[in-house]
C-alpha cells in the first residue's frame, strides 16, 4: 500500500541546511540564524495535519520518503516510522537519522539530514523560494525511480510553482 500527501514551504534568508543529525519544517514565519536544521518556514502543514492514512502507515514501521522540490530540482529522504511516533505536533516536522522520538518527529533513521539536502536546493530557499515537500510512505522499500513516478503523477495543484 502506498500513501502520499504534501506540504507547502517557503524559503528565507537564514536558511543554512547545515545540521549533521536533523531536518526541520515549521509552521513558523521567521527563521534566526541559529535553526541550522530548519530549511522551511511558513509551512501549511505540522506533523499532527498529515492524512490519517499516512500516519497510519508511519505508526506501522513503514517506509518513509521525502521528497523535496524547490526550482524544480528534487531531492529524496528515505527514512523509516515507529510506533513510538505520535506525530501529534502542530507547529513542526522533524527527519531524525537517529532513532530520537519526539512529539514533532515524522521519521527517524533518515538516510539525510539538512546537511545532505542538494545545495541547489538550500540556495533556492536562501532566495526565498517556495518548495514542495511530498511525504510518500509505503509498506514495502521502493526505489528512487518509482517515488519520483508517484509524486509526479500525484499534483492536485498543477499552478503552484517553486520559483
Amino acid at each position: 500500500m502506498i500513501a502520499i500527501d504534501f506540504l507547502k514551504i517557503k524559503g528565507h534568508k537564514n536558511v543554512k541546511g547545515t545540521h549533521k543529525t536533523t531536518l526541520e519544517f515549521t509552521k513558523d514565519t521567521y527563521l534566526t540564524p541559529r535553526g541550522d536544521c530548519i530549511i522551511g518556514i511558513y509551512a501549511d502543514k505540522g506533523v499532527n495535519d498529515l492524512k490519517d492514512d499516512i500516519k497510519r502507515m508511519i505508526k506501522n514501521e513503514g517506509f518513509i520518503y521525502i521528497v523535496i522540490n524547490v526550482c524544480g530540482i528534487f531531492d529524496i529522504i528515505s527514512a523509516r516510522g515507529s510506533s513510538k511516533l505520535t506525530l501529534s505536533n502542530k507547529n513542526k516536522m522533524i527527519i531524525r537519522k537517529s532513532s530520537f522520538i519526539s512529539d514533532a518527529t515524522l521519521a527517524i533513521n533518515s538516510n539525510k539530514s539538512a546537511f545532505d539536502i542538494k545545495r541547489e536546493i538550500i540556495k533556492g530557499l536562501q532566495n526565498e523560494h517556495n518548495g514542495l515537500v511530498y511525504i510518500v510512505t509505503s509498506d514495502i522499500p521502493l526505489k528512487n525511480e518509482e517515488i519520483l513516478g508517484i509524486v509526479i503523477n500525484f499534483n492536485p495543484f498543477e499552478s503552484i510553482k517553486t520559483c
